[in-house]
């Protein structure tokens, strides 16, 4: 069967180029900084700062479920444990799998507890990760205000949030254009327009828990990325918008291991951070980000599944 095969071939290649990935980070950061070195400031953190730590970035795990419940109000009403529960082990795949298979696990997870159509499973994280990529743009905006205090920034982010209620309401107006199209291409359309949320309040709502999800998350990296490089702030958004922005990059490592780095050190290059400061900042977040999901997703198993799993 050639196309299983070649199935099979392209996993084996994404495994392979993550693999080479991570190794090239362990040599990076050998000949670059040292792992002592780089390793050392973890002493100097508090257990309680630490502890407020992974309780800001638990907080951005609970608002990414809840994000997952409220999108799909009807089908996963009454099950927001097992809804945590799927969202916690898709982003236990997400941040572990290289090539960002782990994207995978929401729509299938979505067809086993709940018999919700993969496809159409698919096509709302598509909208969702839409949205992440706004909020993120929304962010770097903040972090271009911080860093030089012109007034143009502030008025491109009122207009970044003016444009998304806008583009919503296009949705209606589309649906009725393409109601009567033939074809496959209309066809995927108005199924892309269907994964929407189905009212403008419920629209919003989902906004407001990615944006809860992407600050309480900035919160915490941000920090630990001062702390192990002595940032100041905008740089440091700067560096976590970089390191986030790795994700849709097409070579992605164990674990993110070596895109992620990469992706952060730069961002920060042009702004001037030396790199060795930028990679010991990197690597350190990346070790608190893995810290985290390991953590955390071993956890989301104790939650209960839905009755009804198929």
């Amino acid at each position: 069967m050639p196309g299983k095969d070649s199935r099979l071939t392209g996993r084996r290649r994404d495994w392979l180029l993550g693999g080479a990935l991570l190794a090239g980070l362990f040599g990076w950061v050998h000949w670059q900084v040292g792992w002592a070195t780089l390793l050392a400031p973890w002493r100097l953190l508090a257990p309680g700062e630490l502890l407020g730590l992974l309780a800001v970035a638990l907080l951005s795990y609970l608002a990414r479920g809840v994000r997952l419940y409220r999108y799909f109000p009807a089908l996963l009403r009454g099950h927001l444990a097992a809804t945590l529960r799927l969202s916690a082990l898709h982003n236990f795949a997400n941040n572990l799998l290289p090539m960002r298979l782990g994207e995978a696990t929401m729509p299938l997870l979505m067809y086993r507890y709940f018999g919700h159509r993969i496809t159409d499973s698919a096509l709302a994280l598509l909208w969702i990760r839409l949205l992440d990529l706004h909020v993120l743009a929304v962010i770097a905006l903040f972090a271009g205000w911080l860093a030089n205090g012109s007034a143009a920034w502030l008025w491109a982010l009122a207009a970044g949030f003016v444009v998304l209620p806008l583009g919503y309401r296009l949705r209606g107006w589309l649906t009725g254009r393409l109601a009567d199209r033939p074809g496959r291409a209309m066809g995927f359309a108005r199924a892309l327009l269907a994964a929407l949320p189905d009212h403008g309040g419920r629209f919003a709502e989902v906004y407001g828990w990615t944006l809860l999800t992407w600050l309480s998350k900035f919160v915490a990296f941000t920090l630990v990325l001062q702390h192990f490089t002595g940032l100041p702030l905008w740089q440091a958004v700067a560096g976590v918008i970089g390191a986030e922005l790795s994700s849709v990059l097409p070579i992605h490592g164990v674990a993110g291991a070596g895109s992620y780095e990469a992706a952060l050190v730069l961002a920060l290059a042009p702004l001037g951070v030396d790199s060795a400061v930028a990679l010991t900042g990197a690597v350190n977040l990346h070790l608190f980000l893995l810290g985290v999901t390991l953590l955390l997703g071993p956890l989301a198993l104790l939650l209960p599944r839905p009755k009804h799993d198929v």
